[in-house]
């Protein structure tokens, strides 16, 4: 989806602000939102993304996750394969771990930049958790305004406020700056469907955990 398209909706970019919705015609040259924070640096760049990593960051094998949090495939992935890798690889700090979003459409980009608030990785992990299982409910409706609204009162159950939430969902900078960083992720590994894997260097579609077990195991050594 191109850039101009994720970040408006009805004509407009679209933030949460408040305890509403409120949608503003976007500059015509950037598609973000007049009057939305937008920090750059003092050379003018965008603010950098924090890669998010669990298990041991100095791992021999690395292996990175292309996931959108609207993909049912990938909901499915989080709720079996990846509990697994996740305690006999990624607890035991046999592999390094990067999670990156994907996004196809704008409730992913929302949901991210909800979970990205912080710039924490316990956070991020923890609330990626939230999204994944409560998929269907935060999506259910099918309308903007109120899958904000849900991703709002999801949030706000892992402890973050109204104040915390306007800020990071009126972000136009880290907006920007979240999908010019998937894109160029998407190009450089050749990402076209999710969830997709690249487990040190080499692309994966989806698998079974066994068929992931087999992979890690034979690069373990």
């Amino acid at each position: 989806m191109k850039r101009r398209t994720l970040l408006a909706a009805g004509g407009g970019a679209l933030v949460a602000l408040g305890a509403g919705l409120t949608v503003t015609r976007p500059d015509p040259q950037t598609g973000l939102l007049p009057g939305a924070a937008y920090a750059q640096s003092t050379d003018g760049a965008l603010p950098e993304v924090m890669e998010m990593v669990q298990g041991d960051p100095n791992a021999a094998v690395e292996v990175i996750e292309y996931a959108s949090f609207t993909c049912p495939h990938c909901a499915t992935f989080h709720a079996n394969q990846y509990q697994a890798l996740k305690e006999n690889y990624i607890e035991t700090n046999r592999i390094r771990f990067v999670s990156r979003e994907v996004y196809f459409d704008r409730p992913g980009l929302w949901a991210s930049m909800i979970a990205r608030c912080k710039n924490d990785v316990d956070f991020f992990f923890a609330f990626s958790g939230l999204l994944y299982e409560q998929q269907q409910d935060w999506l259910a409706s099918g309308d903007p305004a109120t899958i904000i609204e849900d991703l709002r009162r999801l949030a706000k159950t892992a402890g973050l406020d109204d104040a915390t939430l306007d800020a990071c969902l009126s972000d136009a900078a880290k907006a920007e700056a979240l999908f010019t960083w998937y894109q160029e992720n998407a190009d450089r590994d050749a990402i076209t469907g999710t969830p997709s894997f690249i487990i040190d260097g080499q692309k994966y579609s989806n698998m079974a955990y066994d068929e992931f077990a087999a992979i890690l195991d034979e690069k373990l050594g």
